[in-house]
């Protein structure tokens, strides 16, 4: 049930929300165990930018939520180097919660302005 209420609740965001060369779409992904952050530009359907939790150093222990806030400082210094500042946040029906913030906290200590 959890499944369909959050495909129903990203339906209903994605209508509202697209991304351009100019201010991308920030699209989250979280799975049970890592978590996933996209620059996507909707008007030619291209991802520009993307990382995740096995592209920061695994070298020290770090809580789940701990690594999404480093995965959206590493999203930010990615976006940073392409020029890009603004981006549109697309929390892909995923509650605005948890590790989902603290992702956003971090691109946004890294310079994103949503």
């Amino acid at each position: 049930m959890d499944r369909l209420a959050r495909i129903k609740r990203r339906k209903s965001i994605r209508a509202k929300i697209t991304g351009t060369k100019e201010r991308p779409r920030l699209n989250v992904f979280r799975s049970s165990r890592y978590i996933y952050a996209a620059l996507v530009d909707d008007t030619v359907g291209k991802t520009l930018i993307s990382t995740g939790e096995k592209d920061i150093n695994k070298s020290e222990k770090k809580t789940k939520k701990e690594k999404a806030f480093l995965v959206g400082k590493k999203i930010a210094e990615k976006a940073a180097k392409e020029g890009i500042s603004k981006v549109v946040f697309d929390r892909a029906g995923y509650l605005f919660h948890g590790r989902l913030k603290e992702l956003a906290a971090g691109a946004k200590e890294g310079g994103l302005k949503f």
